[in-house]
């Protein structure tokens, strides 16, 4: 469903020349730059508006790729990289607000505790992955994560009460969750090869005697 209509749009975007790592490094710019003007300044629903204009406008960059045939290693790694500074910018942003004129000292702690163990998700998996083991574990994915917290700044920005306070609650249990399910996940595969590696070693010396 979705590919039907980021298909034909990165294949228009291929034809006039951008290239997926412009799109992505586009995307980024417009999510940083909104974050942190929009939301500081309590203007939480044109802020959400904007920012899923342009993240919306960034997941292209994979449909690019695909039309022009130029999908590269370092094009996933810019992207993912690029993606935890976005991540940080609207956090980042909400942050700025609680602390100056949101003056809500508890939800900029809830917001500053949803920046890091957000990092801790992307960073878990990837270190995992890093040491060889796969860890998709958890359900605060970036979708998840990105999904709930423009949503609840959206509608919070339209004055609904609770709506912002509760998102980021949910967003705080979601993520803090997944981090200890990727911790439990890891340390049980690396202990499976951790194991693995001690058979063949007592097998080898067990045959050379």
């Amino acid at each position: 469903m979705i590919s039907r209509v980021t298909t034909p749009l990165g294949r228009s975007l291929a034809r006039i020349g951008l290239t997926p790592n412009v799109i992505t490094i586009v995307g980024t710019v417009g999510v940083v730059a909104s974050a942190l003007y929009f939301y500081p300044r309590g203007e939480l629903y044109a802020g959400s508006v904007v920012i899923t204009v342009f993240a919306l406008f960034d997941m292209l960059d994979g449909a690019v790729a695909r039309a022009n045939d130029s999908a590269s290693g370092f094009g996933a790694f810019l992207d993912s990289s690029l993606d935890r500074v976005a991540d940080a910018a609207i956090l980042a942003g909400l942050l700025w607000w609680f602390i100056g004129e949101g003056d809500d000292t508890l939800l900029a702690g809830v917001t500053l505790f949803c920046l890091i163990t957000g990092f801790m998700v992307s960073y878990i998996k990837a270190r995992a992955e890093g040491l060889g083991v796969n860890c998709d574990v958890g359900m605060a994915e970036r979708t998840e994560r990105l999904i709930i917290v423009l949503v609840a700044a959206g509608v919070g920005g339209f004055g609904v009460p609770y709506v912002l306070a509760g998102g980021l609650w949910l967003l705080a249990g979601m993520t803090m969750l997944t981090v200890l399910q990727r911790l439990v996940e890891t340390r049980a595969r690396l202990n499976e090869i951790d194991e693995g590696r001690r058979d063949v070693d007592t097998n080898g010396a067990n045959s050379e005697a």
